[in-house]
């Protein structure tokens, strides 16, 4: 990986690059000949060569999102910026995205805080159509907190609630804030994770981040600067486009200019469209941000985007440039799994002394490349990266192929973008918004009671959030937030309320040594049952081969890493001497037909016949089809 970055760190081009962005006048440069996923190698080289900030507009957000992993894989101690739209999906208002939010406030945080050296950020047009906060106001609205000082929570309050953000019980998301005590959680829009702070009578003693899932500290910090939201609490005046908070030497890579313009054209249309449909009586987040209209047109790009250096990737341009840089490079070929053609192709750029390399992330993918060539008694060399890269490309000038995995074994290659916190996510704080006073809840250690709300306790001068609980006889428990873990909704029969248990009786403990009894007498049973079935003598199935690696690898996506560990389970029980018993759970759509197909194979390679039983019609034309797509190229008859 180093080579390669280093390779492309000192090419002719990239040297080429960066004398064109070093003239006193911004640089115009135009780049032809790339392909797959080599921009991202010649901007990593061009930011080796000579680190500045970057700004990358891909075409969409999908294209953005595969080149910011693409950077990101190569420059793994690098954080790699994706500055998204603030919706859920671009160019449809319909809905805000907070996660989006809290990634374009990071961005703006990132690029205008004092120690900000050389910084890469991947954008796209939808992103850049809306406004941000001008850095002097960002500066001005900032809420700085420092250890060992004086705190007035009042204050700190009403700036908050000025600021727009919500009082709640516990954080989940950036824009809320909770205050229990001498206890203060903040989850500022500039930051990953919520803030909390622990105060000393009015002083501030400690300040940390936490994880809002489990409430568990990350790191202990000496100061915080709480970030508004910057789409609502700003005035138009007051907002500015992308380019104008840029550093004056960031380079902006262009993929096609001409797209950008005409993707920002129609969002102004849709934008113009969606805000008619919004009553004069919306108070929403979303009412708020286009009764501002802090967007910007395509003209206004033009003249913002005038005093950077400018690197444009599309042939047809209208007007002159003051360089042109070619590249000699083509795409990954298309081997269609043929891997015989695979090893022609990689001896073929062997003998032409173009070095082969072979990219993916999964080490399982490295294994299955040296088992094939091996059974095909290949001589083949190549470099294993472990890495992820979208697109495959050779590269001619610098005699180099990078192959993708996935593209090889056309399998589905997807981006991943950081997504936030939810309440889906965070359980137990879930369960405490669904309950309601009177609500059933189970408590592991006293039994069933009846829910009745939250109540701050002062315990030896510490004010504590805890959960009231009342049992028979209206005796009260009270558990602390921190021991939200020990409490369950109860789940019965429906209609039938359950008996309160009392507290301090005997009781509840009863109930579950008697449960515990009858479970151990059933796994009494079973070991008798698996003892016999131990006993019994059944067919051992060979371990795998180069047929079964290859069909595996087959498969379009990515085994999720249960999917991984439930084959492999299956496999072993059958490559053992006695009957497998074997219950594969899930939900619809999580990969159970993939793993149950690579049982059938194992066994037809093991000389064996299959039948699949299912429970309908429908379901048995889904399972033929898809049986047969995946079995025919290797002479399996699917009936």
């Amino acid at each position: 990986m180093q080579r390669l970055l280093g390779m492309y760190q000192e090419s002719a081009q990239t040297k080429e690059i960066v004398s064109a962005l070093q003239n006193p006048t911004p640089a115009r440069i135009q780049i032809v000949g790339m392909v797959g996923a080599i921009d991202s190698y010649v901007l990593c080289g061009t930011y080796l060569a000579q680190p500045r900030h970057h700004l990358y507009i891909a075409a969409d957000k999908e294209e953005a999102a595969y080149l910011q992993n693409n950077i990101a894989a190569l420059f793994d101690k690098k954080n790699i910026h994706f500055f998204p739209d603030s919706f859920k999906r671009p160019i449809y208002f319909e809905e805000l995205n907070t996660s989006n939010v809290l990634q374009r406030t990071e961005v703006i945080n990132k690029i205008t805080s004092q120690n900000a050296k050389g910084e890469i950020i991947v954008t796209y047009p939808e992103a850049l159509f809306e406004k941000v906060v001008a850095p002097e106001v960002l500066e001005e609205t900032r809420i700085s907190l420092v250890k060992e000082e004086v705190l007035d929570i009042t204050s700190l309050l009403e700036t908050m609630v000025k600021y727009g953000f919500e009082r709640v019980d516990f954080v989940y998301e950036p824009g809320q804030f909770s205050i229990r005590g001498g206890i203060i959680d903040i989850f500022s829009y500039g930051n990953d994770y919520p803030y909390r702070i622990e105060l000393f009578d009015d002083e501030i003693e400690s300040i940390r981040t936490f994880d809002p899932l489990t409430q568990l500290s990350k790191r202990n910090i000496s100061k915080v600067s709480i970030v508004p939201n910057i789409n609502t609490k700003f005035s138009q005046d007051q907002k500015v486009s992308l380019f104008k908070v840029l550093p004056e030497n960031t380079a902006v890579w262009i993929k096609d200019l001409s797209m950008l313009l005409d993707r920002l054209q129609l969002c102004f249309e849709k934008a113009e469209e969606f805000a008619k449909s919004i009553s004069v009586l919306d108070e929403t987040e979303l009412a708020e941000i286009f009764r501002d209209r802090a967007f910007i047109l395509p003209k206004d790009v033009t003249s913002d985007i005038e005093k950077y250096p400018m690197l444009f990737l599309n042939k047809n341009l209208k007007f002159e440039v003051d360089t042109k840089i070619e590249f000699n490079s083509k795409p990954q070929p298309n081997f269609n799994k043929n891997f015989k053609l695979l090893i022609e192709h990689l001896n073929e750029n062997r003998t032409n002394k173009i070095v082969n390399h072979i990219f993916t992330d999964n080490a399982r993918q490295i294994n299955r490349f040296y088992s094939i060539f091996e059974h095909l008694e290949a001589n083949v060399q190549f470099h294993p990266v472990p890495k992820a890269i979208h697109s495959g490309f050779i590269d001619k000038d610098l005699n180099v192929a990078c192959y993708t995995d996935h593209q090889v074994f056309e399998r589905f290659h997807r981006y991943k973008l950081r997504r936030g916190f939810t309440k889906d996510q965070a359980l137990n704080l879930k369960l405490l918004r669904e309950l309601k006073s009177g609500d059933f809840i189970t408590h592991i250690d006293h039994g069933v009671g009846r829910f009745s709300g939250l109540e701050k306790l002062n315990i030896n001068g510490h004010v504590q959030e805890s959960v009231r609980i009342f049992y028979k006889n209206n005796d009260v428990l009270y558990v602390s937030i921190n021991s939200l873990h020990k409490i369950s909704k109860y789940v019965g029969q429906e209609g039938k309320p359950p008996r309160l248990n009392k507290l301090g009786s005997e009781a509840w403990k009863a109930l579950k040594k008697k449960t515990k009894k009858r479970v151990k007498d059933i796994a009494g049973e079973l070991i008798k049952l698996y003892a016999k079935r131990r006993a019994a003598k059944g067919h051992a199935f060979p371990e795998d081969g180069y047929l079964q690696n290859e069909l595996e690898a087959s498969f379009i996506y990515e085994d999720t890493p249960d999917q991984y560990k439930a084959t492999n389970d299956v496999k072993a029980d059958m490559m053992k001497a006695y009957p497998m018993d074997r219950l594969i759970c899930g939900d619809v759509g999580f990969g159970k037909t993939e793993i149950a197909m690579r049982a059938a194979f194992k066994a037809i390679i093991g000389g064996k016949q299959v039948a699949i039983l299912v429970p309908t019609t429908i379901l048995a034309i889904q399972h033929y089809n898809t049986f047969k797509d995946r079995l025919d190229e290797f002479g399996v008859t699917v009936d």
